[in-house]
């Protein structure tokens, strides 16, 4: 007996939102307390805070701000444990923190109507979000960000995960958070390279989306660069306001495809940050990246020299090094290497974000590794750095 395959199609509806606060656990503040209420408007949710410990050096209050926060709204919130875990790429490099996690879940019995809170910077949320979406199939999670780059690029999005085998995000899943809440208090005690850092995205989302914004960031880039509050506010809201539209309406959220604009810039950048053994922050690496790319694009003639140096003028005006570390043949066919393992983390087809003008962009399939080792030379040459 033979039997016709059964087949069927269901469509999900995601729904997540976005905030914007100042101090969300001041005793005054009831936004979070009403977004787990949003939830379960009549019950009591149980509340397990994971929290990168580079915070917690910089906000010692946190901790009492949290667990007082939690008894002042506990007919919405029951307060469990806060977990302290390592910041900075390395949270992302060692299982032993998703195991942690995973282990604090069991223990305060956390289920998938219960939220774990992720408070930290991009590599933190990555990290907690990945062990939040296998524990039970999926714990509800919110991110609360606390860097530039994790408000308005890294926390944004539907990714998690972590590094393995030499390689970034070679373990993840896509899943939605529940909410994500952006507190402009964190981004006061943030490093130089940190606040500067995270600036790479927005200029990223600029140059393959809005021309428009980019002119904003090149008016800005002083002000930016000297910690101008309310231009760095705006600079986030625009880039997080057009990531999470990408997500939305590109109708591939869960990079089913191999375009990945939003990736701009990220193959030498994702391997740039491997071979600094993750000392080099991610938008350090971008906009070393994004320099690479249009240098080549420069050298293939679809952008103009000026085209060239006005962006990367502006990069320079923020603060950026656009020297790229590679010092001899090995380190240079290593980066290049970086292209063969994108393409692998695409799922085959090796598909590079390029642009033909500010605000617009294309894709390309194929890279002349000769005329990029060019682009790379060029690059150093420069900026006074001894290349290969």
């Amino acid at each position: 007996m033979q039997f016709k395959p059964i087949e069927q199609s269901f469509a999900v509806n995601f729904n997540y939102s976005l905030h914007f606060t100042n101090e969300v656990f001041g005793s005054s503040n009831s936004l979070f307390a009403e977004i787990i209420k949003s939830y379960k408007p009549n019950n009591q949710v149980k509340l397990l805070f994971v929290i990168d410990d580079g915070v917690l050096r910089n906000h010692s209050y946190l901790l009492e701000n949290i667990k007082s926060y939690c008894l002042n709204y506990s007919k919405q919130l029951i307060f469990t444990e806060s977990l302290l875990i390592p910041g900075g790429e390395a949270a992302k490099n060692n299982y032993d923190n998703v195991n942690s996690i995973i282990g604090a879940i069991d223990k305060n019995a956390i289920c998938r109507h219960s939220f774990i809170v992720v408070i930290g910077g991009g590599a933190v949320i990555d990290m907690a979000g990945y062990a939040a979406s296998i524990a039970h199939r999926g714990v509800k999670l919110i991110r609360i960000p606390t860097t530039v780059l994790s408000q308005n690029d890294a926390a944004i999005g539907v990714k998690n995960g972590i590094n393995a085998h030499g390689k970034k995000n070679f373990i993840g899943t896509f899943a939605t958070p529940y909410a994500v809440i952006n507190d402009q208090k964190f981004l006061t005690t943030l490093e130089q390279r940190d606040w500067i850092a995270g600036v790479a995205e927005a200029i990223k989302v600029a140059l393959i989306k809005d021309k428009s914004f980019f002119t904003e960031i090149k008016k800005n880039a002083v002000l930016l660069k000297e910690r101008n509050m309310e231009a760095m506010l705006h600079s986030i809201y625009r880039c997080a306001e057009m990531h999470m539209d990408h997500i939305a309406q590109n109708g591939d959220p869960f990079e089913n495809g191999s375009s990945r604009p939003l990736d701009f810039g990220h193959w030498s950048a994702h391997k740039l940050e491997q071979m600094s053994n993750y000392t080099m922050r991610h938008g350090e690496a971008v906009a070393k990246g994004m320099a690479i790319d249009l240098t080549y694009a420069c050298i293939l003639e679809y952008i103009s020299s000026d085209v060239l140096d006005e962006i990367l003028g502006v990069l320079i005006n923020i603060g950026f090094d656009l020297s790229i570390p590679v010092s001899g043949n090995k380190e240079m066919n290593e980066l290049l290497n970086g292209i063969e393992e994108f393409r692998e983390h695409l799922g085959g087809e090796l598909t590079i974000t390029m642009i033909n003008e500010i605000g617009q962009k294309f894709d390309i399939h194929e890279i002349n590794l000769e005329l990029m080792t060019d682009a790379i030379n060029s690059l150093n040459k420069k900026f006074k750095i001894n290349a290969a």
